[in-house]
């Protein structure tokens, strides 16, 4: 355990961002899963406006580091992709 008073207030600082960074890490994926669940349920125009909303939102988080750059990249892609072959029926 810490023993200097600045080490003990370095430890509260870190619990207190490490729980404000958890918050804003389960807000990403709930935003995520909600054009999951869209998509699941072939609703497209759901899905396009879930994922309107979802993009800032894992846009910010990359910029404050709460999720790495290329994790956001690599969600709004994969999203995106599975919207536009919900849009496209006939393709599949």
């Amino acid at each position: 355990m810490a023993n200097s008073p600045s080490a003990k207030k370095r430890a509260k600082q870190a619990e207190k961002r490490r729980s404000h960074n958890a918050s804003l890490r389960s807000m990403v994926r709930t935003y995520i899963k909600n054009v999951v669940k869209a998509i699941e349920a072939k609703d497209l125009e759901k899905a396009k406006s879930a994922y309107v909303a979802a993009v800032p939102v894992i846009d910010r988080m990359a910029d404050k580091g709460i999720i790495d750059k290329n994790k956001a990249a690599r969600h709004k892609s994969r999203l995106n992709a599975h919207i536009k072959a919900l849009a496209t029926p006939a393709a599949a």
